[in-house]
């Protein structure tokens, strides 16, 4: 058997939250090399547990910040960007990071409205397909008191 055979390269991620599942399609046509990071970080279980601690209404909701405050990462180096012409609207998912544009590492935000401004200066990876309803319903807050969190994420 290949490598390739052992290994199915997983097309969703499935993000249960605390306000229910949200389904992202995975979208390493226009990031690769972020979609295997994220896919990396779920695998060892980086996403369990973390809060969505930057949440602004009409805007976006973002987590992967393993300390909650937005000043964290994994352990693993940053990633250099890898931008594309997909736009940011509803749904987009999408990495944070620094001024720097090869600072993206596990932070990532999910929009709720169109925000064009962010487009070709931030990587998308991919798309919520299903759950938005559950996005919609996250508490918002800069930090956000008593936020929403990612009970557990999964590769499908």
């Amino acid at each position: 058997m290949t490598e390739a055979a052992e290994a199915p390269v997983a097309t969703t991620l499935t993000l249960e939250t605390t306000q229910g599942p949200v389904v992202i399609r995975l979208r390493p046509d226009l990031a690769p090399n972020h979609v295997a990071h994220i896919s990396r970080l779920v695998g060892e279980g980086f996403y369990d547990g973390i809060v969505f601690h930057r949440v602004i209404e009409g805007f976006m909701a973002q987590t992967g910040c393993p300390k909650g405050t937005g000043t964290g990462g994994s352990k693993y180096p940053n990633l250099k960007q890898e931008f594309n012409a997909e736009p940011h609207v509803r749904g987009t998912c999408s990495m944070a990071r620094s001024s720097n544009p090869d600072s993206a590492n596990s932070q990532f935000f999910i929009c709720f409205d169109e925000a064009g401004f962010l487009n070709r200066q931030y990587t998308v990876w991919g798309e919520v397909t299903s759950g938005m309803e559950n996005v919609d319903k996250i508490k918002r807050g800069e930090p956000v008191q008593n936020p929403d969190k990612i009970v557990s994420a999964k590769l499908g």
